[in-house]
């Protein structure tokens, strides 16, 4: 890796689940930790990065003077502070585990067992590497994930086309040790010009590492 490639770059990644809220004490939500998102700050921030962290609900902690982290709990929240800092952004790395849907209604009250069914209405949340790609300058790069169960090279290459990003980092939850809670991860880097890098299960920390050393090689 070019050690100097990330020196003073702004840097925005994306960490963590977000919840979308039901009713007072309710949501919809995922399993993600945040790990991947929170040990690509740490790695990019030591290469001299400026990281704009924007991290939805997790127990994690991050402490570098060159991570800025925002705090955000659903989609809305999480779509909106990335376009506030997306300006002044040079590399977009959206590795939360963003909610698709959330629920059309909230509930002030908390919504009280009557049926033996309950119906909720969803309704679709902004797409945010959609959006960015669709934003993002000629000098700006957008690294997405994908998270997939089949068909994992097509669906993710989809992904990256439709929404026009630089690169994709997928992950298959067929296998071990990759995804959700997990302290390691196995992943495929799909660059926009089709070339591909598979990489052996690692520490997350050491995933953090070949991510961006792609980046400073291919970009």
């Amino acid at each position: 890796m070019n050690q100097n490639y990330f020196q003073n770059k702004n840097i925005l990644i994306t960490a963590g689940p977000t919840y979308e809220k039901i009713d007072p004490v309710r949501f919809i939500g995922n399993f993600s930790s945040g790990k991947m998102g929170f040990e690509l700050a740490l790695a990019a921030a030591n290469l001299g990065a400026n990281v704009t962290l924007i991290s939805g609900p997790t127990c994690l902690d991050i402490n570098h003077p060159k991570v800025n982290r925002i705090n955000v709990v659903s989609a809305l929240e999480m779509y909106e502070e990335c376009l506030k800092h997306f300006d002044k952004i040079d590399i977009s790395i959206l590795a939360a585990a963003v909610a698709d849907y959330r629920p059309a209604f909230y509930s002030d009250i908390k919504i009280k067992k009557k049926d033996d069914d309950m119906n909720i209405q969803l309704t679709k949340n902004p797409d945010i590497f959609k959006t960015l790609g669709q934003q993002k300058r000629n000098n700006q790069l957008i690294i997405g994930f994908a998270l997939e169960t089949n068909n994992e090279i097509e669906n993710a290459k989809n992904k990256l086309n439709n929404k026009n990003g630089d690169a994709i980092v997928l992950n298959s939850l067929n296998d071990f040790g990759s995804g959700f809670k997990h302290s390691t991860n196995k992943i495929t880097i799909i660059l926009k010009n089709g070339s591909i890098f598979e990489f052996d299960l690692k520490d997350k920390k050491e995933v953090a590492i070949d991510i961006l050393t792609c980046i400073s090689r291919n970009f």
